[in-house]
């Protein structure tokens, strides 16, 4: 196939990647104005119209901003492919004579920054007018600027060492690599999920152990009771950034710690908290994190076997602009073809998690004893983050990796009958 046919392939897959994401978009908007005259039944006990009108506006707003943002993105990356962008910059960092992997870790850290810096205005407006407008946003300009060079940094180094790692797989290990390979980021992903909450997590937020009070004994007992060994429950100050609220379990084996959103707490009566921790209690105990590192290590190997396959093709190379094959080439072509050629795949994933999210809401009700808090709870804190209640289906099939609150609510029900 030539080169010419590749990239009209991949404009045509683009283009209906494009219309389809934007057709949901425009399909969950449409639903949000069939449904924003009355609140939904199962919420009307706890959110009254004016608090319900507010999240349909919020979602509207966010809604719109994704589309306008997603077009934006999209023009810049078509014109990027269609100019040869790709192939220059390639070009350009040939000229300097440098070591090979060398190369492909100064390419792919300005083809990142390229598109990192046409995104950053989207992210500021998101911060500091949509969030700023609906209350949740407690960032300053100050402390947006240090998230964002320190988040550089870490990401910077921490691709810099699976690039390097890569690299040296792709030329040492063999015909076979792209599974050697697979295992050694697998690897990698536990020990990052290991360094994470002791190094990465604190770099950004506060961890402070849960204080001696009720909760924390309401919460010490129910681990005991679901025999759930953990490190210790930690508050994190999540209101030092936004008004959201959340809580989740994060590492493995000794360093297993909960975590809970200071805004969780303020938002929920203790029952309601231990349901909360009751639901990722039930993650653990389905093994959920296992079957997620298993899954990753499937689509992970998938991905190296497509680059193998495509690695020394010159006409794919040529299609993005590129004169030569290389290792970075590769990885920045993949890396913006998947998406179009993939994009019908994206419900596969969501289904999987959203099971996931079911199984654990039935081990906290069947284990927990707290199915009528978490009921409770779940809507609270949609209530609080001004959560769309009424979701398209098909919006909430392809993007939802959680259960829309309703969905959750209706299963919880019937669990309890």
């Amino acid at each position: 196939m030539s080169y010419q046919s590749i990239l009209f392939l991949y404009l045509i897959f683009f283009g209906l990647d494009f219309l389809f994401q934007n057709s949901l978009v425009l399909l969950n908007i449409s639903e949000l104005k069939k449904n924003s005259n009355t609140v939904p039944s199962a919420f009307k006990k706890h959110i009254d119209l004016k608090n319900y009108l507010k999240s349909v506006e919020y979602t509207r707003t966010k809604s719109i901003f994704t589309m306008v943002s997603g077009i934006f993105s999209s023009i810049i990356l078509i014109a990027v492919v269609l100019s040869g962008l790709f192939g220059s910059i390639d070009n350009l960092i040939s000229g300097f004579d440098l070591h090979p992997y060398i190369e492909g870790l100064l390419y792919v850290g300005m083809i990142s920054f390229l598109f990192y810096i046409t995104g950053l205005p989207f992210s500021f407006y998101s911060q500091f007018r949509i969030e700023e407008k609906y209350g949740f946003n407690k960032m300053t300009i100050g402390l947006f600027v240090r998230d964002q060079l320190k988040s550089l940094v870490l990401s910077g180094a921490i691709i810099s060492i699976l690039l390097l790692g890569l690299f040296w797989f792709m030329d040492k290990a063999g015909s076979y690599w792209w599974i050697i390979a697979s295992a050694g980021f697998l690897i990698f992903q536990i020990l990052l999920s290991i360094i994470y909450p002791l190094v990465i997590a604190p770099i950004f937020n506060k961890f402070t152990p849960l204080k001696e009070d009720g909760l924390k004994k309401s919460l010490e007992s129910l681990a005991e009771k679901l025999k759930f060994k953990t490190s210790g429950i930690f508050v994190m100050d999540g209101s030092r950034r936004s008004g959201h609220s959340n809580a989740y379990f994060t590492g493995v084996g000794k360093v297993k710690r909960v975590v809970l959103y200071d805004t969780l707490i303020s938002i929920l009566n203790n029952a309601q908290i231990s349901a909360v921790l009751a639901h990722e209690i039930g993650h653990y105990k389905k093994h959920h994190l296992l079957k997620g590192l298993v899954l990753s290590f499937f689509v992970t190997t998938v991905s190296f076997f497509a680059i193998n396959i495509l690695l020394n093709y010159l006409p794919l190379f040529e299609a993005f602009g590129f004169s030569r094959v290389s290792y970075h080439g590769i990885l920045i072509i993949l890396s913006f073809a998947a998406g179009p050629f993939t994009f019908f795949l994206a419900p596969l994933f969501t289904m999987w998690s959203r099971k996931h999210e079911y199984e654990a809401d039935a081990f906290a009700v069947k284990n927990s004893g707290y199915g009528n808090d978490l009921k409770e709870g779940l809507i609270i804190m949609s209530r609080e983050n001004l959560s769309n209640l009424t979701p398209h289906p098909l919006y909430s099939f392809y993007h939802y990796s959680h259960p829309t609150v309703g969905e959750r609510i209706k299963a919880i029900e019937k669990l309890e009958e």
